[in-house]
């Protein structure tokens, strides 16, 4: 009664399909945006779950090889961007070139631990482990700060300026093992940083 035809509106809705397939080249009306969107819809889950998680897993594990084989290497270019630069290197290998107390720091408190609970009841044992404990840390923080003030005035003779976090970043490396240090290290002790 009061809506259309029903001729015109099979031939309304057979319009945009037409629209849709002859939209091809420059002179052809501007298809509309439901059109657009439809046919730029794709499914958020891969059709094929297994050969999508297979093919994310590979990826993985080649990236996983890239970064091990830089760390082991030295190559920049797959290191993760914390490690990436050459202040970082620099660093890395002015730290790696000397002997830090810090290397040491977690052997000496694992020390005191096990001696502070072997004798509990010593409170003399107890005085001492505590004050030798202070020592240790006490020379650990001066030798990360002669490092980092010998590190610093490398750095702005090669570079001019200092980056953000370098030092930092060096005194971190200087507390762990040389053999669990990430990138390995380059240079040997004694030897002078490239």
């Amino acid at each position: 009664m009061f809506g259309r035809k029903k001729d015109e509106a099979a031939a309304s809705t057979a319009m945009p399909e037409e629209e849709t397939t002859a939209n091809q080249g420059k002179n052809a009306p501007t298809p509309k945006r439901s059109a657009q969107q439809a046919s730029r819809q794709r499914p958020l889950v891969p059709t094929d779950r297994k050969l999508a998680r297979e093919a994310q897993r590979k990826d993985r594990a080649a990236a996983q090889d890239k970064l091990r084989l830089a760390n082991e290497t030295g190559d920049e270019r797959y290191m993760m961007p914390r490690d990436r630069g050459d202040q970082k290197r620099l660093a890395r290998d002015h730290v790696d070139s000397r002997w830090m107390v810090g290397e040491f720091l977690m052997i000496a408190i694992f020390a005191f631990l096990i001696i502070a609970l072997a004798f509990p009841k010593l409170t003399v044992v107890q005085a001492n482990l505590t004050l030798g404990l202070w020592v240790v840390l006490g020379i650990t923080m001066i030798d990360a700060y002669i490092m980092t003030r010998r590190l610093k005035k490398q750095i702005t003779e090669r570079h001019g300026e200092l980056e953000r976090g370098v030092l930092w970043y060096a005194v971190m490396r200087s507390l762990q093992f040389r053999k669990i240090r990430l990138p390995k290290p380059q240079v040997k002790r004694g030897q002078a940083p490239r």
